[in-house]
């Protein structure tokens, strides 16, 4: 799970940073003085709706793999509990 879900944030934030450079560039190119910041902040915007698009195949995956881990959370816990009511013999 945690490999899934760190390689769409490093896809979501590289594509912020790329945004982020070419807003930089162009920005530069139409203006001598043009602001860091406002270039990483359209990069932001830009990236957040884009990324839900491009990325949509990491997306499903890195859900896919919390929805396991959620359900194999939920097995141990019924298990745990079961055997502290004494539903289920002790394992060994």
């Amino acid at each position: 799970m945690v490999f899934d879900v760190g390689v769409y944030l490093l896809a979501r934030l590289g594509l912020a940073a790329l945004l982020a450079v070419v807003i930089l560039g162009v920005g530069r190119l139409l203006t001598a003085d043009f602001p860091v910041t406002v270039a990483v902040l359209f990069a932001i915007v830009l990236a957040l709706p884009l990324g839900i698009w491009v990325f949509a195949p990491l997306r499903r995956r890195a859900t896919a793999s919390i929805a396991d881990f959620d359900e194999r959370r939920r097995r141990d816990r019924e298990h745990l509990r079961a055997r502290l009511r004494g539903d289920e013999p002790l394992d060994k």
